[in-house]
């Protein structure tokens, strides 16, 4: 399995707006990729607009389909738009 960790921040007074839309993507993510196990937005409760997403994945393939898939791409302007900078992305192998 592959486990992404993204931290995602929103800009001051967006997100509700974030949120609303990551919400959106992740029911795409959610009703159309089989290889995706788990792809969960949280809120920092420490850090105003940061958001950690936790994804894991069956294999490198599901995670290459995610990156490729059409709701991913048609998100990504809205998103943009409502971000405080790129995410950071760290990608980790499982163990166990």
């Amino acid at each position: 399995m592959i486990s992404v960790i993204a931290t995602l921040r929103a800009k001051p007074d967006k997100g509700g707006e974030f949120e609303r839309l990551f919400t959106e993507l992740a029911a795409q993510v959610r009703a159309n990729e089989s290889g995706n196990i788990t792809y969960q937005l949280s809120r920092s409760r420490t850090e105003s607009n940061t958001y950690k997403v936790l994804e894991i994945y069956r294999n490198e393939e599901a995670l290459e389909a995610h990156r490729a898939s059409e709701h991913f791409r048609a998100a990504g302007p809205g998103l943009g738009a409502v971000l405080a900078g790129r995410p950071e992305v760290e990608v980790l192998d499982a163990v166990g």
